[in-house]
């Protein structure tokens, strides 16, 4: 019974959180990134090229709020989608770590 609840309102307050970023960026649209027993990533891209995450303890509550919060799926993170990020020079420096003096990753 309290693995319900549970689930309920973890599956509501990704729908929440799913519906802002859409809100917030001109729409969105995602893909659903398994993370092994950690759970389930929930990547966004907004409309605007604004992207994000959210993390699912499971895959079924990932796929439930992705579903009630309206987000179009992606079975993949390539063409499309990955065209649709804009990143910023806060990304850049993250990826290219300590190889272009950008902060460490670790």
């Amino acid at each position: 019974m309290a693995d319900t609840k549970r689930t309920a309102r973890t599956t509501a307050r990704l729908t929440r959180e799913i519906t802002a970023f859409s809100k917030a960026h001109g729409g969105a649209e995602g893909q659903l990134a398994y993370l092994g027993q950690m759970g389930t990533r929930i990547v966004l891209v907004g409309d605007d090229g604004a992207w994000g995450d959210l993390v699912a303890p499971t895959h079924e509550i990932a796929a439930a709020a992705a579903e009630k919060a309206g987000l179009a799926l992606h079975e993949s993170f390539d063409g499309d989608l990955a065209a649709k990020v804009r990143t910023g020079p806060y990304e850049w420096s993250r990826m290219a770590g300590i190889q272009l003096g950008g902060p460490s990753n670790g």
